[in-house]
């Protein structure tokens, strides 16, 4: 759950880099929200709550993919070949199951892997 408040907390960051399993624990939390919330949405007839969610984590979702992507050294740009219909979305996720680089690339230095990131708003200022 550090995992997921994390990225929240980082709503808009776009600089640095976010490790892998930064990234897979918060697409897995997504994941079963958003089955949840459709699911009730589909049980109460409106799909409301899974809309409000869906805008609500649209940025820092976007955020971590680009962080992801600088992880793995490639520019945020490349985020933007997944709105190409089922191959972008394909090519995007393989980007994102790439193992990161393991030094200090032109992106910052190499994520803590193991522990969820921290988030100190007067670093970004």
């Amino acid at each position: 759950m550090q995992w997921y408040l994390a990225v929240l907390r980082n709503y808009a960051g776009f600089k640095g880099r976010a490790g892998g399993l930064e990234y897979w624990i918060f697409f897995l939390f997504q994941l079963v929200l958003l089955g949840g919330l459709y699911a009730l949405g589909l049980w109460t007839g409106t799909l409301v709550p899974y809309a409000v969610y869906l805008a609500a984590t649209f940025l820092p979702t976007l955020a971590l993919t680009v962080r992801r992507l600088h992880d793995t050294g490639r520019t945020g740009w490349w985020a933007l070949i997944g709105v190409v219909p089922i191959a972008g979305t394909l090519v995007v996720l393989a980007f994102m199951a790439d193992e990161g680089e393991l030094t200090e690339n032109r992106f910052g230095p190499q994520p803590d892997r193991r522990r969820p990131p921290t988030f100190d708003a007067r670093r970004t200022a």
